[in-house]
């Protein structure tokens, strides 16, 4: 799991079953100050976040699957909400 902003989307008119209905968005990955780090995953989007969001990411195949309740589906990150704030201990 990791906190990513959303920098894009991605438009595919011929897609699998399990993207139907559903927005995939280009999320890069951020550093714990909030830096971008360089990766970046397409992402399934279940909360509506949009482009400049920061959002949660569930990276993990299974709980992709959990998520969007399919046995099987080639789906690996799943957006699972919207981070309003981000506090670390110092």
């Amino acid at each position: 799991m990791y906190i990513g902003r959303v920098t894009g989307t991605v438009v595919a008119t011929i897609k699998h079953e399990a993207f139907h209905g559903r927005k995939l968005l280009i999320v890069d990955r951020l550093d714990t100050n909030g830096n971008p780090t360089g990766e970046y995953d397409i992402c399934v989007d279940v909360v509506q976040a949009g482009v400049g969001d920061r959002v949660l990411v569930i990276d993990e195949g299974n709980g992709a699957r959990q998520i969007l309740r399919r046995k099987v589906a080639p789906v690996r990150a799943v957006i699972v909400g919207v981070v309003d704030d981000v506090e670390l201990a110092a």
